[in-house]
Order: structure tokens, then C-alpha cells, then sequence
């Protein structure tokens, strides 16, 4: 048997409340001294008016629920320009209306802010110089932004649906999330940044490829590191060149002038001889300054990698402490840690660390200081001083840039690479509140 429905049910627990009465009433006439025509034409009425205000109960609440439902479709279809009008709050059919209308209006602003969101998206991907895939769960394309289609050199409409085997981009979809790939393509060869992620949509996993073209920012990186090296190498070589120069100007018109007048006196000869002396002292000097440059740039670019070992943080503070005897050196100890490093690089490190902390404290200071703490996985190792600061902080990492006569400038730069190459940082500042520097490095424990 088919379940009633539930106008049906409303309409019959209306009639089943006015029958009570209706029944009574229409007893009373019956029984009653009134005529025939009397009793049929007011039963008439009673039973009309029972009927009538029942079916007009069951109208009046499948009109509303009929109303709720239509909001409700509207906001499903995403049409949120529908509204329920007379809404009141002392109503309790008016507060659903009211919560709808609010719902509704809700969700209108959200629907607005997600497609104001996905048009400025899709903006960006069309506009960003980054390559963009998106393949479905059987590898095929999906979608693709400007920069995809440059670099595949097909419109969009001849890229949806192949496979990434089919376009080149098989080996992007395997492997490491996160890697440098040589891939090469219609529109463009050499080497990419590759990031891949994953995602759902309609219930299904979908993969993310993002590919960036790091051959052009290598080779900027790579003709500003060459133009930096020239400029350097150039400075150094004509500081050491010009005086040579100089010298053996000089001394090829003293020996020519001598040749051409003949002039053999013993008083010449000795001043003669004082100058080629003289002249040979600078021109040792300046030799030695370049091969010492040469033997400093080879040093910095030769840093073979660490080999990895466990070192005691504080035997590796302490017995490097001990080697500078310049100055006193205040140890403020922290806790045992062990760490993983090159032993010997990381010495190195240390030493220029507080040579160049002492060098600071004999210039107008009283006391440097070194020590360590530990949070989480990262050791923190700082070394202060109270001497004169850095007036420049940006270049003390810039190879060959010194402030010391008869600096190499590579002390700290050499230092940082040996930090990075450990997976750490290395950063030198003044200090806050008081004179001096702070060289803090940061290792991976």
C-alpha cells in the first residue's frame, strides 16, 4: 500500500480536529426542534465550513513548504536572486524564510568571491611566465595556460585530451616531486625547474606540473658572476701591474739616460744601483701580492665537499678557542650536542670567525666572546666582540672586498660557503644595544 503523503496527512489530521465539533454541532441540530429545511441547510454550512477550513490548512502549509522548496532549488541552480517575500520574525514559518533568505544571500557573496577568485586565477596562469599541465587520473591533459602552449607551440584546442607521454612530459609525471630536469620541446630546450602536486576533482586525482625555465636565470646568474670576477681579478691585476709598469718605466730611462751619457762615476752607479734595488723590491712585493690573490681565489673555488662526521659541539668550540692567543676569548658554554659535519671545514670556519673577532677587539676593544645553544634540530653558534663594528654589512660576504691592509677578503665568504655546504647560514651584523659584531651560525643538527 502507498504511503500517504504528507499534504494527505496534514489535510487529514485537520479534518479529524474540527470533527469533534462538527459532529457535536450537527448532533444538536438533529436532535433539535428545527425544521428540515433549517437542519439540512446549517448542516450544510458546518459541514461545509469543517471541509473548507481543513483543505484551507493543508493549502496553507503546502504552500509554504512548496515556497521553502522552490528557495531551496533556486540556491541549488546557483540562482541566488530569488527571495521569500513577508517574512516576519515573530513568525515561525517567517523565521525559516528569514534564515533562508539569509542563507541565500550568504551564499550569493561567496559564489561572487569565488568567481571573482577564479577569474583573477585564471589571470595569473595566463599571464605568469611559468608553464602549467594538469593531467587527470589516465594522464591525459586538461588543462593548460598560455605559457604551456608557447612551449609545446599548439593552441589549447590541440592539447586537451593527449596523453603527457604523447606531449613529453611522461618523465615529469614520475620520479622526485621536486627536481631540475634537461627536457626539450617545440618551443623551447635546456634546463627546467619541475614541480608536481596532486588534487581532487570530482573525485578523482588529478596531477598539478608546473615547469619554469631556469636556463635564462642560470645565465644571467652565470654573466653576472663572470662580470664580477673580471671587475675583480681586473682591479687586483692592474694594482699590481701599474706599479711594475711604473718601476721599469722608470728604470729603462735611467739605464738609457746612463747609456747615452756615458756617465760612470761611482756616485752614479750607487744610485743607479739604489733604484734597481729599489725598483725590484716593489716589483717582488707586488708579485707576491698577486700570487697570493691567485692562491686565495683558487682556495675559494676549490672548497671540495664536507665529509660527514660526528663532532662534539663543544670539543670543536673549545680547541679552537685555545688557537687564538691575541686576545682572551670568554666561552659561554651551552649543552652537549653532537652534531654531523666536516671537522676540518668547520675549524676553518671558526678560526676566521674569531680571528676576525680579535682583529676587532686589539683595534678598540676589551673582550670577545663564543657559544652555542640548541633548539629543536638547529645548533646556534655566535661569536661577539666589542669592537668597532662594520660600516658597510652588505659587502663583508663579497669575495675579495676586505677593510684590513693586507686582507684576502675571502675569510668570510669562504667561511659562509663552508655553512652552506653543511646545509646551514652564516650572517654577520652589529649588535643591538652595545658596540661591536655578531656572527651567528645556524647548523642542522
Amino acid at each position: 500500500m502507498k504511503p500517504l503523503s504528507y499534504e494527505h496527512r496534514i489535510l487529514l489530521l485537520a479534518v479529524a480536529a474540527g470533527l469533534p465539533g462538527s459532529l457535536i454541532a450537527l448532533l444538536l441540530l438533529w436532535t433539535g426542534d428545527y425544521s428540515s429545511r433549517t437542519i439540512w441547510t446549517l448542516g450544510l454550512l458546518i459541514v461545509g465550513l469543517w471541509l473548507g477550513f481543513a483543505i484551507s490548512v493543508r493549502h496553507r502549509v503546502a504552500f509554504s513548504l512548496q515556497t521553502l522548496s522552490n528557495l531551496l532549488a533556486a540556491m541549488r541552480e546557483e540562482d541566488f536572486s530569488v527571495r521569500a517575500r513577508g517574512a516576519r520574525r515573530d513568525d515561525a514559518m517567517g523565521e525559516v524564510m528569514i534564515e533562508v533568505n539569509s542563507l541565500s544571500q550568504t551564499l550569493r557573496e561567496q559564489r561572487l568571491g569565488a568567481l571573482e577568485a577564479g577569474a583573477l586565477l585564471r589571470t595569473v596562469m595566463e599571464e605568469i611566465d611559468v608553464a602549467i599541465f594538469t593531467f587527470d587520473n589516465e594522464n591525459k591533459l586538461r588543462l593548460v595556460n598560455r605559457a604551456g602552449e608557447r612551449l609545446l607551440a599548439r593552441p589549447v584546442e590541440r592539447l586537451l585530451g593527449f596523453t603527457a607521454a604523447e606531449l613529453g612530459l611522461g618523465a615529469s609525471l614520475e620520479g622526485d616531486f621536486v627536481r631540475t630536469m634537461e627536457l626539450t620541446f617545440p618551443g623551447g630546450s635546456g634546463r627546467w625547474g619541475m614541480r608536481r602536486g596532486s588534487f581532487r576533482q570530482a573525485g578523482l586525482p588529478h596531477h598539478l606540473v608546473v615547469l619554469s625555465d631556469l636556463s635564462r636565470a642560470l645565465r644571467d646568474e652565470e654573466r653576472q658572476a663572470w662580470q664580477r670576477l673580471i671587475r675583480v681579478m681586473g682591479h687586483e691585476l692592474n694594482n699590481s701591474l701599474a706599479p711594475i709598469q711604473s718601476v721599469a718605466q722608470s728604470l729603462e730611462s735611467g739605464l738609457n739616460a746612463l747609456r747615452n751619457e756615458g756617465d760612470l762615476r761611482p756616485e752614479v752607479n750607487r744610485a743607479l744601483m739604489d733604484d734597481i734595488q729599489q725598483g725590484f723590491g716593489i716589483i717582488r712585493s707586488r708579485t707576491e701580492a698577486l700570487a697570493r690573490f691567485m692562491a686565495a681565489y683558487s682556495r675559494l673555488a676549490r672548497l671540495p665537499a664536507p665529509k660527514l662526521a660526528p663532532v662534539s659541539v663543544k670539543d670543536w668550540i673549545s680547541r679552537v678557542t685555545m688557537l687564538e692567543t691575541r686576545v682572551k676569548v670568554k666561552i659561554q658554554e651551552g649543552p652537549e650536542v653532537m652534531i654531523s659535519g666536516d671537522a676540518d671545514q668547520l675549524e676553518q670556519l671558526l678560526i676566521n670567525l674569531l680571528h676576525n673577532a680579535a682583529d676587532a677587539v686589539l683595534e678598540c676593544g676589551t673582550q670577545a666572546s663564543v657559544g652555542w645553544s640548541s633548539q629543536d634540530s638547529q645548533l646556534d653558534v655566535w661569536v661577539l666582540d666589542d669592537g668597532p663594528g662594520i660600516q658597510n654589512t652588505a659587502n663583508v660576504f663579497v669575495p675579495f672586498f676586505t677593510t684590513k691592509p693586507g686582507g684576502t677578503g675571502i675569510g668570510l665568504a669562504l667561511s659562509r660557503q663552508i655553512a652552506e655546504a653543511h646545509g646551514g647560514t652564516l650572517t654577520l651584523e652589529n649588535r643591538r644595544g652595545s658596540r661591536g659584531c655578531e656572527a651567528r651560525l645556524r647548523l642542522p643538527r
